[in-house]
């Protein structure tokens, strides 16, 4: 049977992109790919990207001090957040058109428009045009939750935050992920007072246990107050802004951000009726090579809630494309990603924590803490982590995590030599580069905890 396309994606954001360029230009495949809102996706336009644009700017306080404890006469103004926010969408813009150019010069045919599945082999966008297609890749991605409490619309999501009119003076955070925790420090950089809240017992949950406590209690002293272990049971609007009703107290806010995690965005594209398998989550179940239990229709990325990382997504893209495409199989590798918390400080993370690292047999924990040449000089009291947790028996480094400034570039590099499987002596016979933070990282030499 001839298609109108090889292949039809639905989604152009990071995974659904990749997959469109690599099936068009390598696989040689007609390809059509359909996104409803701007191309990019969540990590270009409401995600990774502006969010870390907005990390660097709320550091320039901090390093403006730092300048003038080193002798330079720095004298900062007011921060223009209508300048910033400007020059951030012509940015956003942009990178928006070079995710266009590079579609439109692979031969990938764009539809400004949303898409559903009509049946294994057809699509249908929102002016009622359908096409048939040999595969269907499904990259839509996630969208933030919002917990369903009494005035829950007068709170925004990191879909708004890089929108706002005007910044506010208050603000309250709901969360305690790294969405939550990274808008905390940049609120909090920018001169608005932060009350952050969430409701388990402490922030960044499933990252290492002593790493997350050393970056609350860095937030904390940056004046970011933490209140765990409580809920918001309403929110309401004021003469003077907008009460938070906690489960014990309150706190006025003229900005209420929640950060409660995100959903795959399944729902409404017609899927349940073929009968692909989709948890109750919403994520779309598929297999090692993103096969969903209907042959001809695939998924990748977030909308699959595997591992929600940018990175991840295109991988899952290129080796759907390459394996369907190509001629050349293979599967995303799932083990031992990565991850950066842009929080301030940073958090760098990969392999196992410690504590899921004791559950594997018996290990041995290098720590060193310090306080970094830069900001010690400048009279700060910032403390780095560095930490390594080691098989006591295999002697391979199951984890590496870093607390500190630059910690997601440097963990980026650690995570070569985990992945490699490198042991606590391969580190060990690696001559340090000095004076540099990430020099503890190849210097400590006896275990603070062996078990």
């Amino acid at each position: 049977m001839a298609y109108d396309y090889d292949l039809f994606v639905i989604g152009g954001g990071s995974g659904g992109v990749r997959a469109a360029r690599i099936a068009s230009a390598e696989g040689k495949a007609r390809v059509g790919l359909a996104e409803e809102s701007r191309m990019g996706g969540t990590c270009v336009i409401r995600g990774c990207v502006p969010k870390k644009l907005m990390v660097y700017a709320s550091e320039y306080p901090g390093t403006m001090a730092d300048a003038r404890a080193y002798g330079w006469e720095v004298t900062a103004g007011g921060f223009d957040w209508s300048r910033f926010r400007s020059q951030l969408e012509t940015e956003l813009t942009r990178l928006e058109n070079a995710y266009r150019s590079t579609l439109k010069n692979a031969g990938v045919e764009t539809f400004d428009l949303r898409a559903t599945v009509v049946d294994a082999h057809t699509v249908q966008l929102a002016d009622g045009r359908r096409f048939s297609a040999g595969h269907i890749l499904i990259a839509t991605g996630g969208r933030p939750f919002v917990p369903d409490v009494p005035g829950a619309e007068l709170a925004v999501t990191s879909n708004e935050m890089f929108h706002l009119p005007a910044l506010p003076a208050r603000a309250v955070v709901v969360g305690g992920g790294y969405i939550a925790s990274e808008f905390s420090c940049i609120l909090n950089g920018l001169g608005v007072k932060v009350t952050q809240i969430y409701r388990g017992a402490k922030i960044l949950r499933g990252f290492d246990d002593e790493a997350r406590s050393h970056v609350a209690e860095a937030m904390a002293a940056n004046g970011i107050e933490i209140r765990c272990n409580a809920d918001v049971t309403a929110l309401e609007q004021t003469a003077t802004g907008i009460t938070v009703q906690l489960t014990e107290g309150r706190v006025e806010a003229d900005l209420v951000l929640y950060a409660t995690g995100r959903r795959p965005n399944s729902a409404g594209l017609g899927l349940e009726a073929l009968g692909v398998q989709i948890a109750a989550s919403g994520a779309i179940q598929v297999d090692g090579n993103s096969q969903t239990s209907v042959p001809s229709i695939y998924a990748v990325g977030d909308v699959t809630d595997r591992i929600n990382l940018t990175p991840v997504a295109i991988r899952e893209g290129h080796a759907f494309a390459d394996t369907v495409f190509g001629g050349k199989p293979w599967q995303a590798d799932h083990d031992l990603v990565a991850s950066a918390v842009f929080t301030q400080p940073e958090l760098g993370s990969v392999g196992l924590s410690e504590e899921a690292a004791r559950a594997t047999g018996p290990i041995e924990v290098y720590v060193a803490r310090f306080r970094p040449m830069q900001s010690l000089f400048a009279g700060r009291d910032d403390r780095v982590l560095m930490k390594l947790v080691v098989g006591r028996d295999s002697r391979r480094v199951l984890g590496c995590h870093i607390v500190g400034p630059g910690a997601g570039e440097m963990i980026q590099l650690a995570a070569i030599a985990v992945k490699m499987g490198a042991s606590k002596e391969d580190f060990d016979r690696t001559v340090a580069v000095h004076p540099t933070m990430s020099e503890e990282l190849v210097t400590m030499r006896s275990p603070v905890r062996r078990d």
